[in-house]
């Protein structure tokens, strides 16, 4: 058990928590501490959903903000003619509408508006905090919710297949914060005849793939966050950015990977790699690095 980013598949049923808390199991059974080795996910799923999550483990427990702004992918299977109130297969049935003249065309022509960066309500079973306490929390004991729009983005959309009037099949990517749920209902509103979703798959993390069930890969020194630019670092600069210091701009290397075109800027910041392994994020400022994040010792 090692520090770094682990690509995992999350089944259908299972919570986020639960693959943590299996982690976790293993990182005692291997004789490890939970102190020694902090374990979390980098991003939840819903537990109707199944697909990629990122446990995150060690000095990677301090990434997740930075996986916010990169690309989510997503298939969904989208049910027309019902919406309901937490905008998939197990929620309660809160609106009936007509679908029966649904076709290819007008779904292609719906989904534009959806493109870009719009404001969505997310559903009231969301994992956002509302007095510090998640919704859903609210919600299952039965108290009203009512949550803001929050700024997201929809970069690239469209239909896979059609059985219509009754269902249809969607790929969308999108920027972390996104509620395919929302999505799903907001369209059924748009088209008046209601949606749900049935199914969700998340398949892709920026570069990472689901691995599948059963499977598990674990990501270390240059894997880790391969959309920001690099710096290799020896001698007296590892001192240096220990100790607090900044060190000279020197050679920084462009990204491994990148993003797809047009998808908005992450501001990432600059991978600090010594021996292959990632120690540090290192910001610019007037001509010099320093560390945003220390990561010591390593990744």
């Amino acid at each position: 058990m090692k520090p770094g980013i682990y690509l995992a598949h999350k089944q259908v049923g299972a919570t986020s928590f639960s693959l943590v808390q299996a982690f976790m199991g293993e990182v005692e059974a291997a004789g490890l501490t939970r102190k020694q080795l902090p374990v979390c996910h980098g991003g939840t799923l819903d537990p109707f959903a199944e697909g990629l999550l990122l446990l995150l483990a060690g000095p990677a427990t301090h990434l997740m903000d930075l996986l916010h702004a990169v690309p989510k992918t997503y298939e969904a299977e989208v049910i027309w003619g019902v919406e309901t109130d937490n905008g998939d297969l197990l929620g309660q049935v809160v609106r009936e509408g007509d679908a029966s003249e649904l076709n290819a065309e007008t779904l292609d022509a719906a989904l534009a508006p959806f493109l870009g960066w719009t404001e969505q309500v997310p559903p009231a079973t969301s994992a956002k905090k509302i007095g510090g306490e998640p919704a859903y929390k609210k919600a299952h004991r039965g108290e009203a919710v009512e949550l803001p729009p929050s700024r997201v983005y929809l970069h690239e959309a469209r239909w896979l297949s059609h059985e219509l009037p009754r269902r249809s099949r969607l790929r969308i990517t999108c920027r972390g914060g996104y509620y395919v749920r929302a999505l799903a209902r907001d369209l059924g509103r748009a088209l008046g005849c209601g949606a749900h979703l049935s199914r969700l798959h998340r398949t892709a993390i920026g570069p990472w793939k689901d691995p599948g069930p059963g499977a598990r890969v674990w990501l270390q020194g240059p894997e880790v966050l391969p959309w920001c630019p690099s710096r290799l670092i020896a001698g007296d600069e590892v001192n240096d950015l220990k100790h607090g210091r900044s060190i000279p701009l020197g050679e920084v290397r462009p990204p491994d990977w990148r993003l797809p075109e047009g998808f908005p800027d992450p501001e990432a910041p600059v991978r600090a790699l010594q021996r292959g392994r990632l120690v540090a994020l290192l910001r610019e400022q007037d001509g010099r690095l320093s560390t945003t994040t220390p990561l010591w010792p390593g990744l």
